[in-house]
């Protein structure tokens, strides 16, 4: 075997195995509530949430309807301890009133999570001045 079909070989192997680590992560979360996403009004129920291979964006996908929202992954923050030992992927909402905004995902590997930005209420709405954290663990499929 001559040296360039051995390199050939080995980029080919090297190839391969970053191909296999860099794939994308698929998670299922049932949510009761309706929720904002990137904006985007979502109905309660089951839901794929899929983790690009290049930790660019994240998709929340309706399964039933096949609505979806497009999340951008450049704010994070350190995973809380009490999920990292729980081990299970997580979902966070903020809610004031009956007004939720999916604003922080873990995916059950690293040591951060995913942070997205939510709209402030106004000022005069007293059912928003009262918030809450809604969390959800999800489960993994692929």
């Amino acid at each position: 075997m001559n040296t360039s079909t051995m390199r050939l070989m080995i980029a080919t192997a090297a190839l391969a195995v970053v191909a296999g680590t860099a794939s994308a992560q698929t998670l299922k979360a049932e949510i009761p509530m309706s929720f904002r996403a990137n904006g985007k009004l979502m109905p309660p129920g089951s839901y794929e949430v899929r983790e690009d291979a290049g930790h660019v964006y994240i998709q929340v996908r309706h399964i039933d309807s096949r609505r979806s929202a497009l999340l951008g992954t450049e704010l994070k923050s350190d995973a809380p301890k009490t999920w990292r030992e729980g081990g299970n992927p997580m979902l966070s909402f903020v809610c004031a009133g009956e007004s939720c905004t999916l604003t922080r995902l873990w995916n059950g590997n690293d040591s951060f999570t995913y942070n997205f930005r939510a709209p402030k209420p106004p000022a005069t709405d007293l059912d928003a001045q009262q918030t809450r954290v809604v969390t959800l663990a999800m489960i993994r499929i692929h």
